[in-house]
């Protein structure tokens, strides 16, 4: 296990999807989104969806995953409006598979 992992608990892995006005600027995912992860020391991705949502993967320490979460289903992006976040997936693993957090296009 990362030291990470160590010095924090378990590590988390959770797929998201957000729905509503989410997609107003092409910066949600890429500016708001990224720019929160790395700041709270998550890896993983997010991309837009040609249905109008956002969907993605959070992997990290068990708390800071719950927060990039909550960020996800209550803050987002200045201009968007959640309507509602989808999880999925979410469970403990033993190491991260990502080195940090991206946009995929």
């Amino acid at each position: 296990m990362s030291a990470l992992g160590k010095a924090t608990g378990a590590l988390k892995s959770v797929d998201y999807e957000v729905f509503g006005r989410v997609q107003v600027s092409h910066y949600f995912p890429n500016q708001y989104t990224e720019q929160e992860a790395k700041k709270l020391g998550v890896v993983g991705w997010v991309k837009n969806t040609s249905q109008g949502t956002v969907t993605g993967q959070v992997q990290g320490p068990e708390e800071k995953v719950n927060e990039m979460k909550s960020w996800l289903s209550k803050v987002g992006s200045p201009s968007s409006r959640i309507d509602k976040t989808n999880f999925s997936n979410e469970k403990e693993i033993s190491k991260l598979d990502f080195s940090d957090f991206n946009t995929k296009y």
